[in-house]
């Protein structure tokens, strides 16, 4: 499993949400870009960037906060939020991202996940956002009807490279990761799953290691900003399977 060390970007700046609420966020760091190289410095392999903003909008927002990052390091940076046309994803790829995460357009488009996952193999994930097993849309303020594990079905031979699936009602909460639902939708896909929302401890680390499903990997930022979890530990955990 991997840990992917997450970097949300409101305003230009590294913040948390609490439970996917704008008004709740909490601001860890002014620099993105200082941000993203010490999680490299400390270990990191892999970079979840979110832009808040753009998730809303509609279009990329922090453009220039994501360009400071991937400039900064060297290792591989996926980023959701506001990337919901072909010429988005193109030109975010261009600019040396690893891979773009679709999530309103999952549900609003889904041939365009589709045509973008024949263009670029590998490079083309799918964001699932949740409450209470139903997708939320447009930075998590819409509510669908559709159901998450329809919708991983959906993309079950599209060629898409990963699903970020987040528990809403847990993301910033550092009150644990839905591990039983996590699990449900690793053994309902053959899409490889990146857990997300809610995971706060080395304990929430293990317990979706030890889920009994094969994720490829768990994203995590309150609890590396407040120190309720450190980086090698926890990657080192996440190894030990």
């Amino acid at each position: 499993m991997i840990l992917y060390p997450a970097i949300d970007l409101k305003d230009g700046q590294c913040v948390r949400l609490y439970k996917g609420a704008m008004e709740q966020a909490t601001v860890f760091n002014d620099d993105p870009a200082a941000q993203a190289r010490a999680f490299v410095d400390e270990g990191a392999e892999w970079l979840h960037l979110v832009d808040l903003n753009g998730a809303f909008a509609g279009k990329p927002v922090n453009a220039g906060a994501v360009e400071a990052i991937l400039a900064s390091v060297t290792v591989p940076c996926q980023l959701g939020g506001g990337i919901r046309d072909m010429a988005t994803i193109e030109g975010w790829l261009a600019r040396g991202l690893r891979r773009v995460i679709l999530g309103t357009v999952a549900v609003e488009n889904p041939d365009l996940v589709r045509q973008a996952a024949r263009a670029f193999p590998g490079q083309v994930a799918v964001g699932i956002d949740a409450r209470g097993g139903r997708v939320a849309t447009k930075g998590w303020a819409e509510e669908t009807d559709v159901r998450v594990t329809d919708l991983a079905r959906a993309f079950e031979d599209a060629g898409v490279a990963a699903i970020i699936y987040t528990d809403i009602d847990r993301d910033g909460a550092m009150q644990g990761p839905n591990v039983a639902a996590t699990a449900a939708l690793a053994r309902a896909t053959s899409i490889p799953v990146i857990a997300s929302g809610g995971v706060s401890s080395l304990a929430d680390l293990v317990a979706l290691r030890d889920c009994g499903a094969a994720l490829d990997g768990a994203i995590s930022g309150r609890a590396l900003y407040d120190g309720k979890l450190d980086l090698r530990a926890a990657m080192g955990a996440l190894r030990a399977r």
